[in-house]
């Protein structure tokens, strides 16, 4: 994880979306989910939200992490990451989570994932 000093504008990743903290998780490669590669991808979230709450972050925004290049099956990542994220949120100042879903493929995995938990 590589987190910037507060107040850094990212517009060089995010390209017209500034925050005040970027916090950058890079997730596991897909290699058939043999390696820990779901435990791995939990983890990501989960870091991010612990770095979040060490400063005062109310309103948080994740990625599809690791579905692009990193071939992660993008239905099984939005499971993990929907499901990762509700089970952390009860012990987290976190009030707003967005899932910026860039195809409408993501979109509807992460529905889908919220549907799986009851919460659509």
């Amino acid at each position: 994880f590589f987190q910037a000093e507060d107040g850094i504008r990212d517009k060089l990743v995010t390209g017209v979306q500034t925050c005040a903290l970027p916090i950058y998780a890079v997730g596991p490669v897909w290699h058939g989910g043999a390696r820990g590669e779901t435990d791995l991808l939990a983890g990501c979230y989960r870091t991010a939200l612990d770095l979040s709450g060490g400063h005062g972050v109310s309103s948080i925004a994740f990625p599809s992490i690791s579905t692009g290049v990193y071939r992660f099956p993008a239905d099984r990542a939005a499971r993990i990451a929907v499901g990762t994220v509700i089970e952390e949120l009860e012990r987290r100042a976190v009030t707003r989570v967005i899932f910026c879903c860039f195809s409408n493929d993501s979109a509807a995995h992460h529905k889908d994932a919220f549907a799986e938990l009851g919460l659509s």
